[in-house]
């Protein structure tokens, strides 16, 4: 009985890391066709006119398909759910996403040897986690502590990895060639996928795509009724935030501080709230 006991635990963590790897080997696999139908894409239209895109038509077709699964089904959902849910506790989810986003934002801070974004993104889920009940209250935020957000993606940046062109993937949106291939890191750093069992894990999935496309309503509403081709300024916005977030120093410039992190648009921004 002893050792039957011992012995499951063992088989637990061989099969979670078996699925790890099969993960891995799955959205590699994924990765390496949406890059192959983006090069082939680009290959047969040719460039157009900015350096950084030249899979600009691929690019362009993907972002059709993304705001009409968006106008479908993303948007409709997002704004019933801003509706029917109180600010308060819209502000809640926003920040347990955010807090569980500085976990891996403190591994990557480590990777690249970035110690203070990696001290405030220590303490940061700490204070959060036990004083802030699981990271529904930015408590953080509320004494002075800086986040520092990273991913893989800037890591290998850190690292001397270009950016690669621009790619818009399905789904998911903006990203770049080497974010892309960052991608299958970031999702095996992403605590929710620990969540045991799968139901819960799905849940707070669907969870954290709603809340992000809740919080995007506004600024969506602006760039729609702005922007003379969305396209290219959702393009070159992302580009200039990404350069921003992988080369800019850690400073204290206010100037540099992300308001609306972690916070819905409509709210008023947490004090002290850094993005790099």
């Amino acid at each position: 009985m002893m050792n039957r006991m011992q012995a499951g635990p063992a088989r637990d963590d061989d099969n979670h890391g078996a699925d790890g790897a099969a993960t891995l080997r799955r959205a590699g696999r994924a990765l390496v066709a949406v890059l192959g139908l983006a090069l082939l894409a680009g290959c047969a239209s040719g460039p157009r006119n900015d350096p950084r895109d030249p899979l600009e038509p691929y690019n362009r077709g993907v972002t059709k398909f993304n705001e009409q699964v968006d106008a479908i089904v993303l948007k409709p959902v997002a704004t019933a759910y801003k509706e029917v849910t109180p600010a308060p506790v819209r502000t809640g989810v926003s920040n347990f996403f955010a807090n569980l986003t500085d976990v891996w934002s403190f591994v990557n801070n480590v990777l690249q040897f970035r110690l203070e974004g990696a001290a405030s993104s220590f303490m940061r889920v700490n204070v959060n986690t036990f004083l802030g009940l699981g990271g529904v209250l930015d408590v953080a935020s509320e004494i002075g502590i800086d986040r520092y957000r990273q991913d893989f993606g800037l890591t290998l940046g850190r690292w001397g990895v270009d950016t690669g062109p621009y790619l818009v993937l399905p789904i998911l949106g903006p990203s770049t060639v080497r974010d892309t291939f960052a991608l299958p890191v970031d999702m095996v750093g992403n605590p929710v996928r620990y969540v045991d069992p799968t139901s819960a894990r799905n849940s707070l999935y669907a969870l954290r795509a709603v809340d992000a496309r809740a919080n995007l309503l506004r600024a969506g509403s602006v760039l729609d009724s702005a922007a003379l081709d969305k396209y290219s300024f959702t393009r070159d916005v992302f580009l200039q935030v990404r350069s921003q977030a992988g080369a800019a120093p850690y400073d204290k410039d206010d100037s540099d501080r992300d308001a609306n992190d972690g916070v819905l648009p409509e709210e008023p921004p947490p004090a002290n709230t850094k993005t790099r």
